[in-house]
């Protein structure tokens, strides 16, 4: 069963328990991101997809008005994207005070871009490419148990 995907579009085939953890998924590349969106479903989490930095601190605002319950439990994003890349969206986290674990996924993951996210709080930083299931239980050991 093919899905498609845009930002926050759940069809009930696809919608995950009430109690999945709700995980935002920054990946400019659209193959990249259904790849990653699909690996990450099927693991267990609700996943809301992102297209670029820009539409993913534009929803981190919002979450911020939202109540615990309705809160992401963890954001995994791409480093190189337009607009706004996934260093200045965890820069933006941290300004706000937010503790949202944050996973970084990069091609370009030199020792530079290492630092920087470790000196911004990402929880990791994997470069691509990687093992799905490896993605997927680096995600679950930074869901907080409930």
């Amino acid at each position: 069963m093919k899905h498609s995907h845009t930002r926050a579009q759940e069809t009930p085939a696809t919608l995950p328990q009430a109690d999945a953890p709700r995980l935002l998924l920054a990946e400019d590349d659209s193959e990249m991101r259904c790849m990653l969106s699909r690996a990450l479903r099927r693991s267990g989490f609700h996943v809301t997809e992102l297209r670029d930095g820009r539409e993913t601190v534009s929803l981190l605002s919002h979450c911020a008005t939202q109540t615990p319950e309705q809160m992401p439990h963890l954001l995994i994003s791409d480093v190189r994207m337009p607009g706004c890349t996934g260093l200045e969206v965890l820069a933006h986290l941290r300004r706000s005070h937010s503790c949202l674990p944050v996973i970084l996924i990069t091609s370009f993951g030199d020792e530079e871009t290492h630092e920087e996210a470790r000196r911004l709080g990402a929880a990791q930083v994997i470069d691509k490419p990687f093992d799905l299931d490896e993605l997927c239980a680096a995600a679950w050991t930074l869901v907080p148990a409930s």
